[in-house]
């Protein structure tokens, strides 16, 4: 008998669930948690919880938590150990903020979606006593210039296989290491910026400053509750075996937006009260490649401008600078782009349906990319499961309210390239060389794991009844399995029943 109540209403979470839990009190038995975790990040329906020991497998994409109502799920809160050590004289804490947090943060306050609150948040970080406050768009710049540096090399040298899967999307990752394991050698050794912030931070920024890293607190503000799965992989602690520093972590702590504003107004902080404060040097400046990072395309838009660079020995044209193809909201989106005469056929896929899909296509061969960006949540880390609930279910004009104000950040901004970023020509000369040197290797690449096993005996099994059709939503590719309930609307995206079209 299971220990999991009503897994026949809602998705399963177990205690030791490092991203989310549920709060017991709070369940309606809704089932909306389950609808999502079944439809559009489809992990829900793949596995049988018998088979798996009675251990669900998890994600951690959040996607639960921004659908339940009465907030039963939410992420597991970190940030009380954050204030710890802020209060501690010995520590030394530092926060580096993800691109998609200025564009979020504001709607639990009250502003308008997308408000771009930059200059409040690191007030605001400061204000709670952050001994420095960092840019993490810096390491989205450093995850472009290692990651394109990659793509050319296995497109040139045949290095390793292709299409090249991204992976700054740890939900992302673990769902290929869970379900389709094999597709491993395809995604990016590169970490996500988070995973190349951490060491850089504790060997690079900490020498730089004569802080002992010893004394450091990363702490990563992100939308992402994946993240906090990230920052806890086993392997993730290559600065500790960089300085022979047994039991170092890379990156300590994961707060999310929500709760930031959470925190925030724990302490009466005003947050529009706020005057904007400024990042620090070394670590703080970033390109508008970095900026586009948190939304869908941004990542495939900002790894084309570097390798054409890489490849041409030159900076593409103004084309490059908005790159159509590979922006809007479509499940799946394709182009052939041109790199120096070199035509690179790319996809950019958001939800875990529509990867799952491609991830298909490219096992059975049928399809002929070099590149394909893939992010977790509809609309990419802007829609992250520790994103502000602006609205329930959350509808896409917000997604791309948000997204539209990065895309302005980065059109204003004179510094658009991840290569011509001071910091980061700073950060190679003085620590990394090159990109895919020996030392980058060590501290920003990466390895993935066959976690089939995980599974149990049963492996890969599709729950879903043979006799029940299946209806796939025309707006954001959100599958909805059975009759449609009076009222119902699109769990992922809010429209109604007449937008689904039946694919099974």
């Amino acid at each position: 008998m299971s220990v999991h109540q009503f897994t026949d209403i809602r998705i399963p979470i177990d205690q030791g669930n490092p991203s989310i839990m549920r709060h017991e009190e709070l369940c309606i038995k809704c089932g909306a948690c389950r609808h999502m975790c079944e439809g559009d990040i489809v992990v829900g329906r793949l596995y049988d919880l018998e088979s798996t020991g009675d251990c669900p497998i998890c994600i951690h994409c959040g996607q639960c938590a921004n659908v339940c109502p009465p907030s039963s799920i939410t992420e597991r809160y970190e940030y009380p150990e954050v204030k710890e050590a802020i209060l501690d004289p010995d520590k030394v804490v530092i926060f580096s903020t993800s691109p998609s947090v200025r564009v979020g943060l504001g709607e639990a306050f009250g502003l308008a979606p997308g408000t771009f609150v930059e200059g409040k948040m690191v007030a605001a970080l400061r204000a709670l006593g952050a001994d420095y406050v960092l840019d993490t768009n810096f390491a989205a710049d450093l995850t472009i210039t290692e990651e394109a540096s990659e793509l050319v090399d296995r497109i040139v040298n045949k290095s390793k296989p292709l299409p090249q899967f991204t992976s700054c999307c740890p939900a992302w990752v673990k769902f290929v290491e869970t379900f389709y394991p094999d597709m491993l050698p395809h995604i990016s050794t590169s970490k996500s910026p988070i995973g190349m912030q951490g060491p850089t931070i504790k060997t690079y920024f900490a020498q730089h400053h004569g802080i002992d890293p010893q004394s450091i607190v990363n702490v990563a503000l992100t939308p992402c509750t994946a993240k906090k799965f990230e920052i806890r992989r086993e392997e993730m602690c290559d600065a500790s075996k960089e300085l022979d520093l047994p039991g170092m972590r890379d990156m300590d702590h994961v707060i999310t937006t929500r709760e930031l504003a959470l925190w925030l107004k724990a302490e009466d902080i005003d947050f529009d009260a706020l005057e904007d404060g400024e990042y620090d040097e070394l670590m703080g400046a970033a390109s508008g490649s970095g900026v586009i990072f948190g939304n869908t395309g941004g990542v495939m838009e900002a790894a084309a401008r570097t390798a054409y660079y890489y490849v041409a020995g030159k900076n593409p044209g103004k084309n490059y600078l908005n790159l159509k193809p590979v922006r809007g909201m479509e499940g799946i989106r394709s182009a052939e782009i041109d790199i120096a005469g070199t035509p690179v056929h790319v996809a950019v896929t958001h939800g875990i349906t529509n990867a799952k899909q491609v991830l298909d296509e490219v096992a059975a061969g049928t399809c002929a990319y070099d590149f394909i960006e893939v992010m977790a949540c509809r609309g990419g880390c802007i829609g992250g499961g520790g994103q502000p609930k602006t609205q329930i279910p959350m509808v896409d004009d917000i997604r791309q309210s948000r997204i539209a104000s990065l895309y302005k950040k980065d059109s204003g901004m004179s510094l658009r390239f991840s290569h011509e970023n001071p910091d980061i020509k700073a950060v190679y000369e003085q620590h990394y060389e090159k990109p895919l040197s020996e030392r980058a290797e060590r501290l920003l690449h990466t390895s993935y794991h066959d976690r089939s096993s995980d599974l149990g005996p049963a492996g890969v099994v599709e729950k879903r009844s043979p006799d029940a059709a299946v209806y796939r939503c025309n707006v954001c590719g959100h599958e909805h399995v059975g009759d449609f309930p009076d009222g119902y609307t699109c769990s992922v995206c809010g429209v109604g029943k007449e937008h689904f079209k039946q694919v099974g």
